[in-house]
């Protein structure tokens, strides 16, 4: 199977999600999985859409997903990573910064991922070695090299409290870049990095399905992906550090020390 079939396919899902998550606003119900944690009823039955309508082009291949989607298909090398509501919290409050996630590692490598943000029908895509795009013109990130005019997003534990590591991370990069932000959405987040809307973004608290199919966009649109020590990123790991530049990626690590 080829990587643009497994692409098209990817799309096509995303945007029966999508169109889930536009038709369940305001009509769901939320529980926390724990404190400040939120799920809805529109979280699972976006998942539930995405992997109906990629099992029926791919039966044999494998799901992980964020709303407990663990289950093995005879085809264990190929693994669809999916995030069916990136940016919960801003989906039950109705701001409109939340996307959906899907990406497709082969043999341990991302090889395609697709985000999309229905509220502005933004339709990133990216093929490993083939580039990655926003509705369909191609991507390249800002190539910001210097720090004190660098635009930052930073994801932050769920109810972290002052003390924590990250929530120091984020006071230190505030008086140093020229703006950082925390938007609840680290799709999103990668996503316009590579379209070289902002310029970096860092997390020590993400799972391998919010940022699968971003990281695949950033690397393909140019940018740098490390962990937070600059460091091999390690997917799996809750540890990232993304940039629009080399230079920036160190200059943001020799920060973060």
């Amino acid at each position: 199977m080829s990587q643009q079939a497994w692409l098209n396919a990817a799309v096509e899902a995303a945007q029966v999600a999508g169109q889930v998550l536009l038709d369940w606003q305001g009509r769901f119900s939320v529980r926390e999985k724990s404190r400040a944690n939120l799920v809805t009823d529109a979280d699972e039955a976006s998942q539930t859409a995405i992997v109906s309508r990629l099992r029926q082009h791919f039966p044999d291949h494998s799901f992980l997903g964020e709303e407990n989607l663990n289950e093995r298909g005879s085809s264990h090398e190929a693994v669809w990573i999916i995030d069916p509501l990136d940016g919960t919290s801003n989906y039950v409050h109705g701001f409109p910064y939340y996307a959906v996630s899907i990406a497709l590692m082969y043999h341990g490598e991302i090889e395609v991922g697709v985000i999309l943000d229905p509220t502005r029908h933004d339709l990133f895509t990216a093929i490993r070695n083939g580039g990655a795009a926003l509705n369909g013109s191609p991507l390249q990130t800002s190539g910001e090299t210097r720090i004190d005019r660098a635009f930052g997003m930073a994801s932050l534990p769920i109810a972290a409290n002052p003390e924590n590591p990250a929530v120091r991370r984020f006071l230190t990069a505030l008086s140093t870049l020229q703006t950082v932000q925390r938007t609840g959405s680290a799709a999103l987040n990668l996503a316009n990095l590579a379209a070289g809307r902002i310029d970096a973004f860092w997390s020590s608290s993400l799972n391998v399905w919010d940022i699968a199919a971003g990281a695949l966009l950033v690397t393909e649109s140019g940018g740098v992906l490390s962990n937070l020590k600059g460091e091999k990123i390690d997917l799996f790991a809750p540890s990232l550090l993304a940039a629009s530049s080399p230079e920036l990626q160190q200059q943001l690590t020799n920060l973060f020390k």
